[in-house]
């Protein structure tokens, strides 16, 4: 399974996203930053995702399950790079499906559909991250025979401190 379209048992469909389904993709952004209790961060718009996954230069990726005219399942991605393997991986920013459509091997042909890309293009990885209290898709996660990375600890820095810090160059 790669970026082509692929039609799921319900008659949904599995596809990378294309132009028109911003709108789409960011109420289901939306829809997870209320569920990972964090309802007012999501700053992103329709224009910003139009020019980050279709711009001339695209450097993330969503692949989408549109169900009915509708997208309701979203795998936001960007590459990565290992220095220790000397290939490309995927970084999965977002895997949400709609509540309503959960259940129905969304969220499971998604990951799938990236792992698909990883192992066409010779990538090493794919990894994501997961808030310690999802038990619901740590479950699934492990389902799938991912592992946890427990040794690495997240490091970010965002606002004032990253300001503070590029001038310091």
């Amino acid at each position: 399974m790669t970026t082509a379209e692929t039609a799921l048992a319900d008659g949904a469909v599995l596809r990378a996203a294309r132009p028109g389904d911003e709108g789409g993709i960011l109420a289901l952004i939306h829809a997870l930053a209320v569920y990972e209790r964090e309802p007012d961060a999501v700053e992103n718009t329709v224009d910003q995702l139009r020019e980050t996954l279709f711009g001339a230069d695209p450097r993330a990726f969503a692949h989408v399950v549109e169900r009915e005219g509708e997208v309701v399942g979203i795998a936001i991605w960007f590459l990565t790079y290992s220095t220790w393997t000397g290939r490309h991986g995927i970084w999965l920013e977002d895997l949400y499906v709609d509540e309503a459509q959960r259940g129905r091997g969304y969220g499971l042909a998604l990951i799938a559909s990236l792992a698909a890309v990883c192992v066409a293009r010779g990538y090493s990885r794919l990894e994501w991250t997961v808030l310690d209290w999802n038990e619901p898709s740590i479950a699934f996660y492990r389902s799938l025979g991912a592992v946890p990375q427990d040794e690495w600890t997240s490091q970010r820095l965002t606002g004032g401190d990253l300001a503070a810090l590029a001038r310091r160059v």
